[in-house]
């Protein structure tokens, strides 16, 4: 009798459904973009990249013309020369005044005079060294260049284009990460109770399926409906090595 009850028991568990996963129905985000713009005034010489390219770190994206701010840079450079010469000349005559106050010859007043035209001189070669600083930061500004492996997500400007850095609506090109991304999905407050940040799910994109992680549980309400509010739950994964993947894409997310 107990050997019966126990091959029901063990059918009764074989035959029951396994408790199901949850899933969510979502869609892609990029992790982030970065909406670039240029700091100096000037017009567009050129744009070497388009909207959907691949780029890697330091890839150049625009230039802006560059020959004031290379004639700006070469005349700070003549400025530190000069002031190199100043204070190497004004270093041998503080050393002259010393040596000829050691011996007598000149009074105290000179030598500090000696010397207050040593600090002088050396002041304005640091000057200068500064102002050359700030040139060569301007020239490097009429550039932009990626700031990571990623993909143009937009293109705003062309060749010839006058920009005005403080009349620019819209950024000149965005650049977003494409190593990873983001699988969304808007569920309500009871949901997002459920999960915690690095909580591990799986993300379903087209017939493939990737770990993923809970990566961010929305704070404020993106709209309030009939159920209730609803909230983003995001998820991150990563992409894999030459995958192209586009906002707005579907997928499934599944929780254990």
């Amino acid at each position: 009798m107990y050997a019966r009850l126990l091959i029901a028991s063990l059918l009764l568990l074989t035959l029951a459904p396994a408790q199901a996963a949850e899933v969510l129905k979502g869609w892609l985000e990029w992790v982030h973009e970065v909406e670039m713009r240029v700091v100096e005034n000037g017009v567009v010489e050129d744009v070497a990249v388009s909207a959907g390219e691949q780029v890697k770190e330091g890839d150049l994206l625009l230039r802006m013309d560059q020959r004031e701010a290379k004639a700006h840079l070469l005349e700070t450079r003549a400025r530190v020369a000069r002031a190199r010469v100043a204070s190497e000349k004004a270093q041998r005559e503080s050393d002259r005044s010393q040596e000829l106050f050691d011996r007598g010859l000149i009074a105290i007043e000179e030598l500090k005079d000696a010397e207050l035209l040593l600090a002088a001189a050396n002041a304005e070669e640091a000057a200068a060294k500064a102002a050359e600083a700030a040139a060569d930061v301007a020239l490097e500004r009429t550039e932009l260049r990626a700031p990571f492996d990623g993909i143009v997500v937009a293109r705003n400007v062309w060749k010839g284009a006058v920009i005005y850095k403080t009349l620019q609506q819209e950024p000149l090109i965005v650049v977003a990460p494409n190593d990873r991304m983001l699988a969304r999905a808007l569920v309500t407050a009871n949901v997002l109770r459920r999960y915690q940040t690095g909580d591990k799910v799986r993300v379903k994109v087209g017939d493939s399926t990737r770990a993923g992680s809970v990566y961010s549980l929305g704070v404020q309400s993106v709209r309030v409906e009939l159920e209730g509010a609803v909230y983003y739950l995001d998820i991150i994964f990563d992409t894999k090595a030459n995958e192209v993947l586009r906002p707005s894409e579907t997928v499934q997310i599944l929780f254990p």
